[in-house]
């Protein structure tokens, strides 16, 4: 999804010299959802672009032989870290440029792309345009350093001009009373469960009337949510059950998809997962855009390229373990309101690093 989302941040801001044709691919109907919603924008507004999209084929040789012959392309690009072998030797074999934008390649994975060096510096794309300094030293390394250079990341140019829903059309307003506090416990991982039941017990003894809205990243964690919660005393009750506003101290185990932002809106702190366990961390940006200074954990290098300066400038706590997080975001649930003194100084920290689409979009022209 979130490529998906980047693909569509770049088609809103790529103007071809000329009528262009560009197929839109992606492994997930979520992905698909956004990718024909940005077809749909595009066509709409009478781009010069003639969109299409298509589910990402099987990345074997063969399968992808055909499916460059039959495509034809000019010019692919890739986003992140989609580098998939078959599709970069049968573009060398067919002498299609491929570009590779907001680029990330991990420390962990490195070491396993090198198991084949030679293979990979075979594989090399025309253009790497990567989102960190440490990611273009890893994409270096892997590649050579012809083409590589370090650009901001597309995620800013996106993030800063994204609207959260205000508290007035805030689709779970009802569910909520105007004097709750709420502490929203965001995308978090089966890692760390253990650790975030004894924050979610903590919270409750230091303040029983303080809501929290559970949201797993991976909706098969419910049950184990569920199990869990109820072994330590925490009553429950599932998000798509619930009509009527819940009263104080209630928790929401979030089955009901695309609705974290709406509560990060309502919320007065939040955590976000990923964070407590060596996992690189989940977006922390989003809630910033509605107004909150999150609380993550240790682990966060997945967005080291937000900046430490995040930290430095007190937008996002860093909390050592579950105990600190526990603590802080009680803190912050009991404060006064700053929700549009926090999201004027978020945004002006993102607006400060966008500028990744447009690079991106002056590169696919030139090499076009």
């Amino acid at each position: 999804m979130g490529e998906s989302f980047l693909a569509w941040e770049i088609i809103r801001k790529l103007d071809p010299p000329r009528p262009l044709r560009v197929l839109l691919t992606t492994y997930t109907s979520q992905g698909m959802d956004i990718l024909e919603k940005a077809r749909s924008e595009a066509r709409q507004q009478g781009s010069r672009l003639t969109i299409h999209t298509a589910y990402f084929p099987f990345d074997h040789p063969e399968i992808m032989t055909r499916a460059v012959a039959a495509i034809r392309p000019k010019l692919v690009l890739l986003l992140e870290s989609e580098l998939w072998p078959g599709l970069l030797l049968c573009c060398k074999q067919q002498r299609v440029q491929v570009l590779v934008a907001n680029g990330r390649i991990t420390a962990r994975s490195l070491a396993r792309y090198r198991l084949w060096p030679t293979l990979w510096r075979s594989l090399r794309p025309a253009r790497i345009l990567a989102m960190s300094s440490d990611d273009a030293a890893r994409f270096a390394t892997l590649f050579g350093r012809d083409g590589i250079e370090t650009v901001p990341n597309i995620k800013f140019d996106r993030i800063s001009k994204q609207d959260a829903p205000t508290v007035a059309d805030n689709p779970l307003a009802h569910l909520f009373p105007a004097d709750s506090k709420l502490i929203v416990l965001g995308s978090v991982r089966e890692e760390e469960e253990a650790d975030l039941i004894k924050l979610i017990c903590h919270i409750r003894k230091k303040n029983k009337q303080i809501s929290i809205a559970l949201f797993p990243r991976h909706m098969q964690r419910l049950k184990k949510w569920q199990n869990l919660l109820a072994s330590h005393g925490c009553p429950w009750q599932l998000r798509s059950r619930i009509t009527e506003p819940v009263s104080h101290g209630s928790i929401i185990l979030w089955d009901s998809m695309g609705e974290m932002l709406s509560a990060y809106q309502l919320a007065c702190a939040a955590f976000v997962g990923g964070s407590l366990a060596p996992l690189g961390g989940q977006n922390f940006l989003e809630p910033l855009t509605c107004g909150l200074k999150p609380v993550i954990g240790p682990y966060w290098d997945d967005f080291f390229w937000v900046g430490e300066e995040i930290i430095d400038q007190h937008l996002v706590f860093q909390a050592k373990d579950w105990q600190e997080a526990a603590e802080i975001l009680v803190q912050n649930a009991l404060l006064p309101s700053q929700r549009k003194q926090t999201l004027q100084e978020g945004i002006a920290y993102m607006k400060s690093r966008c500028g990744g689409t447009e690079k991106t979009c002056t590169t696919i022209n030139t090499l076009l």
